[in-house]
């Protein structure tokens, strides 16, 4: 089937019942794995939905990884619709780390978290922004591929992390490779602290005012890649960079707006992680999400509805997984990872496998229009 024949299917098929079908593929070879050990697939689903949407702590769990994968699957979009594949999450979001905590440690003691926070938030953002434009820079006016210098800019970030927190960050006696712990005005306030000042007793999860930021990021990708000239400049970039071109746009700079605004939203993970939940800086805050942030963009076909569906799956996947290693015996957390790794190929890496088979069944329902003649 071509291209072409592909991308005709309408919408409703291409972002919602493709990626249904692929997710239910992906179960169903995970079940077959669960199987294969002597396990019960139904009883480990069960499990795995009951410890991550069964209470109000589950729910403040998957909720919390959400916000993150949230903000790394952004990320992704933005990039991808500019034409690139920005695999450097992690790094982006380290150095956003390594800003925020260090503005927390200068200025914790000295402002209320009223001003405190917006400038934490600034930082990561800027941080994170900063180390995303040197590779973009390099593949604007140097040819080097972004996909290349994105994954040497993870390791030399989680390089950097080290030698401060070893060097200079952490507390004179401490064996601990952290920094010293925030001062109260640099915490980003929990759900269930909020809650109790208006009377309302929920349990304590790491759940935080951070997913409030990552919507509000939504609702901004939103409006910058389809209400924006902006955003039509990048994505025209990103479709077609020749015709863009000639049309007056330079592509040069929309890589630099790409992968900076791509920087700002990785670099936004430390809000939630370090200024939300660890109160300093550790040295493997980011786990992951960067990385799980390209299988979220893939699956939520980088739109910003899409990536917040794709995040809470994968918020469901991390804390009932976690619940199923805890209550199954036998079920090893390798054999969660394993689990999430197939969902991840089937419905993220192999989004597209299935389209052709959903193309040429829409072709023949498809009502034949009449010739004319």
């Amino acid at each position: 089937m071509s291209a072409n024949q592909t991308a005709a299917l309408p919408r409703w098929i291409d972002v919602g019942l493709l990626p249904l079908w692929n997710l239910g593929v992906a179960m169903g070879v995970a079940g077959l794995v669960v199987l294969a050990i002597g396990q019960s697939p139904l009883q480990a689903l069960t499990v795995l939905l009951q410890g991550a949407l069964g209470n109000a702590r589950g729910i403040g769990y998957t909720l919390y990884y959400t916000t993150s994968f949230v903000f790394t699957g952004l990320a992704v979009a933005v990039a991808f619709h500019g034409g690139l594949f920005n695999i450097g999450g992690e790094g982006q979001a380290t150095l956003g780390g390594i800003g925020l905590g260090l503005l927390a440690l200068a200025l914790g003691p000295l402002l209320p978290a009223a001003l405190l926070l917006p400038l934490l938030v600034l930082a990561a953002a800027l941080f994170g922004m900063v180390w995303a434009l040197v590779p973009a820079a390099l593949q604007a006016w140097r040819g080097s591929h972004v996909v290349i210098t994105t994954i040497m800019f993870n390791f030399l970030a989680a390089s950097l992390n080290v030698y401060l927190l070893v060097n200079w960050l952490r507390p004179k006696g401490s064996m601990s490779v952290e920094s010293d712990v925030f001062a109260e005005s640099a915490r980003m306030p929990a759900l269930h602290e909020i809650a109790a000042k208006f009377g309302l007793e929920l349990p304590s999860s790491p759940l935080n005012l951070s997913l409030l930021l990552a919507l509000l990021a939504c609702f901004f990708v939103h409006w910058f890649l389809w209400k924006s000239a902006a955003g039509y400049a990048l994505r025209a970039v990103g479709s077609a960079p020749r015709a863009a071109h000639y049309a007056g746009i330079k592509p040069r700079w929309q890589i630099m707006i790409a992968m900076g605004l791509s920087g700002a939203l990785a670099g936004l993970v430390a809000v939630n992680e370090i200024s939300g939940v660890q109160g300093k800086l550790t040295l493997d805050f980011v786990a992951g999400a960067g990385f799980t942030g390209i299988a979220v963009a893939l699956m939520g076909r980088n739109h910003p509805v899409g990536i917040v569906l794709a995040s809470l799956l994968f918020g469901v996947l991390y804390q009932g997984g976690v619940e199923v290693s805890f209550e199954l015996p036998g079920f090893s957390r390798e054999m969660v990872v394993t689990a999430q790794g197939l969902i991840v190929l089937f419905a993220g890496a192999m989004a597209t496998v299935s389209a052709p088979m959903f193309g040429r069944i829409y072709a023949a329902l498809k009502p034949k229009e009449p010739a004319h003649g």
